[in-house]
């Protein structure tokens, strides 16, 4: 039974904590002395407001159990998307009600598909909101929610049971309050790091922490409309291009290599497989295009190797216009889509652990067709695969390619042209942004009708929350009735 009061309690706090950065962005409004500060000031108020009911008004909570916490997680997320677009709507601009949505949507998710045709027109203070969802968003906002919150029965276990997938929790072993407190600090290492590097680099300060919260959150959201381009600087691309590739690997299996244990992304023999797939993927995009004497040789590698790993860790960040590009690259670069990151990293998409366990899982049925009596394991760093993980695994990948198969044909019918529907769906279902077609690396949504923005919400919401926690939710509100 999931109890009414416990999650309005837990969405409080939820809103609380947008409500901590909205303050923040609308103090960088008032010294910049901009004219977003009182949307800002007023979503900063009201959310406060809203998020401080719940903890006046409802009693203490001792514990929740598992129900509750899928509710609250899948419900927070939606709840969160709607709170941040009411600054982008009340300052206007470019931001209807549908485009205010799907910007915060799409920040929130990590997706970092934008709507806006001028990001530089933004006053400081709302780029800051705008990159601060994409924050929020990277480790999970459930995750930090639980980093301040009191240990309490059932709590931690719960919220960490339904927004973390099993499969991830393989590669990291760790009571769950230690593994929120490792991956937090990961997190923000990371980005603490990266924005040294890229003020000494040149970078404003402001652009530096705006584009390490992008990289490590694997949003793709920049300060610029040319995105990482406008740079023209190699090295901040390197540095970029590390982070986005670290970010993408499991953050647990960081924190293990960081403190030199046994068990390091060294060692993992999923890391190993996932980079040198990415290293093939920049060596044959590196040779078409030299071969298409689209750059030279050492210009197709530089801008081969970001977009792969951009693509690959979900980031979307972009160093080039890839819509000219010839069909085998984008054809190539829609399978990284596909594909992403790891389990346990920020990145979204399939996993290139479950991608990875798939072919192991058709590997032991062949060697059953072919020796019936046989006893045959999936293993992943020689842990046997359950049997129960190894079906969830395939009933996931199945409806992952549904999902973006339908959303594909919906698009269709609205009249939108095939390549931008395709790459649009699993774009946005696998948070990553840039598509191809109208929807490619320079280009944005802002030309879509509307009800496709909506529905690519709906698909980018999905795909953060991994598909199966909505859908379980739905049946077990379902049998509720």
């Amino acid at each position: 039974m999931v109890r009414t009061r416990v999650v309005i309690k837990y969405l409080g706090f939820i809103l609380l904590f947008n409500a901590l950065f909205l303050f923040i962005s609308a103090t960088i409004s008032f010294f910049n002395k901009e004219n977003s500060l009182n949307a800002l000031l007023f979503s900063a108020a009201l959310t406060a407001i809203l998020g401080s009911f719940p903890q006046i008004f409802v009693e203490k909570i001792e514990e929740i159990s598992f129900h509750e916490g899928l509710a609250i997680s899948v419900l927070g997320w939606i709840i969160t998307c709607f709170v941040g677009m009411i600054p982008f709507y009340i300052w206007g601009g470019e931001f209807t009600f549908t485009n205010a949505l799907f910007e915060s949507v799409s920040g929130y998710t990590t997706t970092g598909a934008s709507i806006l045709n001028d990001v530089e027109a933004l006053p400081k203070g709302l780029l800051f909101w705008r990159i601060s969802t994409s924050f929020i968003g990277g480790v999970g906002i459930i995750l930090f929610v639980l980093l301040v919150l009191p240990q309490k029965k059932g709590v931690q276990s719960s919220f960490y049971r339904s927004e973390v997938s099993d499969l991830s929790k393989m590669s990291f072993r760790i009571r769950s309050r230690h593994i929120i407190r490792i991956i937090t600090t990961v997190y923000i290492s990371l980005i603490i790091v990266e924005t040294i590097l890229l003020k000494m680099l040149g970078m404003s300060f402001f652009d530096a922490i705006c584009h390490s919260f992008s990289t490590v959150a694997t949003s793709g959201y920049s300060t610029k409309n040319m995105s990482v381009a406008a740079f023209q600087n190699p090295w901040i691309e390197i540095v970029i291009m590390f982070f986005m590739l670290m970010s993408s690997l499991h953050f647990g299996l960081i924190f293990l290599t960081i403190t030199r244990q046994k068990q390091n992304i060294f060692t993992s023999r999923p890391v190993r497989l996932f980079v040198i797939v990415i290293f093939i993927g920049i060596i044959l995009i590196t040779l078409q295009l030299t071969h298409e004497e689209l750059f030279g040789f050492w210009e197709s590698l530089r801008y081969a190797s970001f977009q792969v790993i951009s693509l690959a860790s979900t980031t979307g960040l972009v160093t080039a216009d890839t819509s000219v590009w010839p069909i085998f690259s984008v054809i190539l670069l829609c399978y990284y889509t596909i594909q992403c990151g790891m389990v346990g990293s920020t990145s979204g998409g399939l996993k290139f652990d479950r991608i990875y366990l798939f072919f192991s899982s058709v590997k032991k049925q062949l060697k059953l067709i072919l020796h019936p009596e046989g006893i045959y394991a999936v293993r992943m760093n020689n842990k046997v695969i359950e049997h129960d993980l190894e079906l969830q695994i395939m009933v996931f990948i199945i409806l992952y390619i549904l999902t973006f198969f339908i959303t594909t044909l919906l698009l269709s019918a609205m009249g939108i042209d095939g390549m931008t529907a395709f790459s649009a769906s699993i774009a946005t279902i696998g948070n990553v942004g840039p598509g191809f077609g109208g929807v490619s690396s320079f280009g944005n949504y802002a030309q879509l009708p509307d009800a496709a923005k909506y529905l690519l919400s709906a698909n980018m919401l999905l795909g953060r929350l991994e598909i199966m926690n909505v859908f379980a939710l739905i049946v077990m509100l379902g049998r509720k009735k």
